[in-house]
């Protein structure tokens, strides 16, 4: 259960007498299980009016805010918790994740080391450390703040995903190989739902020249998510590199379908078509992925 929807059940039931505050807790955790974020965070205003005041509850307003991108307005409901309980782990993490997607890098680094040190044996504020790291390129960091999280929580299969990732970008592979396949021991049967470290054990062996591998991992991928771009784009990839360039133009399209603004699968089909002669196709496509590279952030937060 995701945490917005578990900290939702947890408001719920602390106010069982409250019809109105019910019904609005209800509706929002049925919209935020939909992704449905804005209409999540109407009911959510709802409901903070009629529910008796908790430190819960608005971090669930705050939670909202943040999913529906009103940022600004998630660090103000997460500061007015702050401000009556200043080392709460829950809003101190929050507040890591607003910061962090505001570009306040050294601020949400400072506000989850608070939740750690309030909550030393919580893995939530040291794993979302970790990706800062990660996204910072301080590998090293990051690979530290993973294994804590391992050392905490053994069958944390996330965290195995992260630290490959980690060991990945300092060209690593051996240890990058040993931690997606412990993820992946994790998560075959028992969490069907994540495709993230078959999508990312996928880009590995391609850049490894691992061909069928890829395929196989991405694929899988995509049948756990089809509704992934990334993971069709790496299923059409592993196809163009077997030599089965028919099958990689259905699964780059349904990348380009899913997604307009993903760049990458115009590159390959411009690929694609200049090698069939298709001159003018072939054109277009290199224009598509030269105007939405232009257009797209390098490191979207």
């Amino acid at each position: 259960m995701p945490p917005f929807v578990a900290l939702l059940v947890a408001s719920f039931a602390a106010t069982p007498d409250s019809d109105p505050c019910r019904t609005s807790q209800e509706r929002a955790r049925s919209f935020a299980q939909r992704q449905q974020y804005g209409e999540a965070l109407e009911e959510l205003r709802v409901a903070a009016a009629a529910c008796p005041p908790s430190a819960a509850l608005t971090l669930e307003l705050a939670q909202a805010q943040t999913l529906a991108g009103r940022l600004s307005d998630a660090l103000l409901s997460v500061d007015s918790v702050l401000r009556r309980e200043p080392r709460n782990p829950h809003a101190l993490k929050l507040k890591g994740d607003v910061l962090y997607l505001m570009g306040r890098d050294s601020e949400a680094e400072a506000a989850l080391k608070t939740a750690i040190v309030s909550a030393p044996t919580r893995v939530e504020p040291r794993y979302a450390l970790g990706r800062i790291y990660y996204q910072q390129n301080r590998y090293r960091d990051a690979i530290v703040q993973f294994e804590r999280v391992i050392a905490l929580d053994p069958k944390n299969y996330k965290a195995y995903d992260n630290l490959a990732l980690c060991y990945e970008g300092l060209n690593e592979d051996r240890q990058a190989v040993n931690a997606y396949l412990k993820a992946l021991d994790l998560v075959y049967k028992d969490h069907p739902e994540y495709d993230w470290v078959y999508a990312n054990f996928a880009n590995l062996m391609l850049k490894q020249q691992n061909y069928q591998r890829a395929f196989d991992l991405a694929a899988e991928a995509a049948v756990r998510n089809p509704r992934s771009a990334r993971n069709s784009f790496l299923t059409g990839k592993a196809l163009l590199k077997l030599g089965k360039p028919e099958l990689s133009e259905r699964w780059l399209r349904n990348a380009i379908k899913l997604d307009a603004n993903y760049a990458e699968p115009h590159y390959l089909l411009g690929q694609i078509y200049r090698n069939q002669g298709r001159r003018e196709e072939s054109q277009r496509e290199f224009r598509a992925f030269q105007e939405i590279s232009a257009r797209t952030p390098r490191n979207p937060r």
